[in-house]
């Protein structure tokens, strides 16, 4: 018998289209070597173009979910996606900080590809004051990055993304990856800030064509990563090139936005790669 793989639990909404959320999480974790535990945290009503509806799972639910699967396996690693509730957050703060340990990403999901909201101003509040503690590392987009860090005196045109990193940092979270895509650059700039400043900077050339689930891939991509017993920098640049190369050999199954492939590397020899550099 051989020895298990790393495994990772995935506290998710699900997608049915399999683009983004649960689905991405699962795929992502597979592709990358390791054996995914799930709690679904919500169920959509969605598809590549946009979210029609949402129903929240009871935080009794997630609870359960959870505890079931964690008394009987093992995890190397946990992935946090969209949450859904206030109650939810809370349910979950309670479980992870039986494990202070294992690393935790967080994906601080706040709006779909398309703009249909997935958090309101309580949600965010309470991410901040529970989880953002327990978390090894957060990755928001650079538009949740600033709507996250906003007080109510800020001008958020000119937050800029330092700041930004700065505050999330100061909540407790020991890592903040922000990711470039939505900024105005030629090619897509992802920085990762730790309490001393700038860890790493990693450019990748910019693809054409909007992609659904490239945050969840990513997230679940760094959580495989430190499920390996990869260090947190490394896990990032792995991550980014393993979710780079999903988005070059994506695919546009229905009339809305490309799905990354997350078994690119089942299909291709030599997948082009972009380019990494590291800040100290």
């Amino acid at each position: 018998m051989s020895l298990p793989p790393s495994i990772v639990l995935s506290f998710a909404g699900s997608d049915p289209s399999g683009g983004a959320g649960i689905q991405a999480d699962i795929m992502t974790l597979a592709g990358m070597g390791c054996h995914p535990l799930t709690v679904l945290t919500a169920v959509t009503v969605q598809d590549t173009v946009g979210v029609e509806d949402i129903f929240v799972m009871d935080a009794e639910w997630v609870t359960d979910q959870a505890r079931t699967v964690l008394q009987d396996m093992p995890v190397q690693a946990f992935k946090i996606g969209m949450l859904g509730s206030v109650e939810i957050i809370a349910a979950i703060t309670e479980i992870v900080s039986d494990y202070p340990d294992i690393p935790l990403v967080l994906d601080p999901v706040l709006a779909s590809g398309r703009g249909d909201t997935f958090a309101n101003e309580e949600i965010i509040v309470a991410m901040r004051e529970m989880l953002f503690p327990q978390a090894t590392i957060i990755t928001p987009n650079s538009i949740e990055a600033r709507r996250i860090a906003l007080n109510d005196e800020d001008d958020p045109e000119i937050l800029d993304l330092k700041q930004s990193a700065e505050r999330l940092l100061e909540w407790g979270c020991s890592y903040v990856l922000i990711k470039g895509a939505h900024e105005n650059t030629p090619e897509v700039v992802n920085v990762l800030y730790g309490v001393n400043g700038v860890i790493r900077s990693d450019s990748w050339q910019r693809l054409p064509g909007s992609y659904h689930g490239s945050g969840c891939t990513l997230s679940s991509a760094i959580a495989a990563s430190l499920a390996h017993g990869m260090s947190v920098a490394d896990s990032v640049y792995e991550a980014q090139e393993f979710t780079w190369n999903t988005l070059n050999a994506g695919f546009r199954p229905g009339m809305g936005q490309y799905i990354p492939d997350r078994f690119f590397w089942a299909e291709t020899e030599n997948p082009k790669e972009g380019t990494g550099s590291a800040e100290n």
